[in-house]
């Protein structure tokens, strides 16, 4: 049952964001950054809390729940001093940045990265082929 709860809520955090992708003219990097401010927003408030336990990870894996363990780290440090509401943010994240460059690096090693430069040349050679059959056609109407 957990695993419907999960796909539920998480189905529904994707929703509104795509939602907003469709019908509105923000960019990706906005929706991002309203959605991460939400989940901070919902556990000041202590609403994503009961989410998390209503739904597990389908609360926790959509970027707002990013802000949510952002917010919970906070206020577990606070009871202790200002210093300590700094760091709690850095110690909830640290695990989930600590993977990600983990797993970024890896996949640089096992795969062979492109740089920009390299995709600009293919684009315009692909360009240049089809300019050409284009004026291949053409010549011979």
């Amino acid at each position: 049952m957990m695993f419907v709860k999960a796909f539920l809520v998480g189905g529904a955090i994707c929703f509104l964001a795509q939602l907003l992708i469709n019908l509105t003219k923000m960019t990706a990097a906005r929706i991002l950054v309203l959605f991460l401010l939400i989940g901070i927003l919902l556990q000041g408030l202590g609403v994503y809390e009961m989410l998390v336990d209503f739904a597990g990870a389908g609360a926790t894996v959509p970027i707002s729940g990013f802000g949510y363990m952002l917010a919970k780290g906070v206020m577990e440090g606070a009871r202790v001093s200002l210093i300590s509401a700094l760091a709690g943010a850095m110690e909830v994240a640290a695990f989930g940045l600590t993977s990600a460059i983990l797993f970024g690096y890896l996949n640089a090693i096992i795969f062979k990265p492109k740089t920009k430069k390299q995709d600009i040349k293919r684009n315009r050679k692909y360009m240049e082929i089809k300019n050409s059959t284009v004026k291949v056609k053409e010549t011979k109407k």
